[in-house]
């Protein structure tokens, strides 16, 4: 079973994770999501409300298949810890990272980064204005069982251009109105 795992710290969720989850949902069996805070950056909104936000934007979705599903049991800071606890649900699953363009470059610094790529493949999210040379792969792809560039491509939009800037234009509706109701971002 092919499994893609998404984690995210949605700081909120935009159109573009909404399409990187369409796509994933139509390539692999089951796509597992869940949000948690990044140990590198500092969040503007509580982890209770980034995860409501993520199940209203799954919930506001359509999928090529039922395949996408929101696990907040397994989620950790530590990627590491996630996997462990996915192969403990999924003890079947070949299992695949997805992160974006901009946190590759982060990848050997991550907590026990060797044990973890070891036991993943890694598929890398392409993302406007950043690019990636041979050398910044070059230490992942020895690590890990596989690393592919997705094929595709996703609207210029981002959760730090809504929190800097309350740029709406990349954001579902569903979400921004939880936001409005919560006065999230003010």
């Amino acid at each position: 079973m092919d499994i893609a795992l998404f984690g995210t710290s949605a700081d909120p969720p935009t159109i573009g994770h909404q399409g990187i989850l369409q796509w994933l949902s139509g390539r692999y069996d089951v796509v597992v999501v869940w949000v948690s805070d990044n140990p590198f950056k500092s969040h503007r909104s509580p982890l209770h409300h980034r995860l409501e936000m993520v199940r209203i934007m799954i919930a506001a979705t359509d999928f090529a298949r039922s395949n996408v599903e929101l696990h907040p049991e397994i989620s950790n800071p530590r990627t590491l810890i996630t996997l462990e606890r996915a192969q403990q649900i999924w003890c079947d699953g070949n299992f695949s990272l997805v992160v974006g363009a901009d946190i590759v470059p982060q990848l050997p610094s991550w907590y026990r980064s060797q044990e973890l790529l070891s036991q993943v493949s890694i598929l890398v999210i392409p993302r406007l204005g950043y690019t990636l040379s041979k050398a910044q792969l070059a230490p992942i792809e020895s690590q890990t069982k596989q690393i592919t560039i997705a094929d595709l491509t996703l609207p210029g939009v981002s959760s730090s251009s809504f929190r800097e800037y309350k740029d709406r234009s990349g954001m579902l509706k569903e979400v921004l109105d939880y936001i409005d109701r919560y006065d999230l971002y003010n």
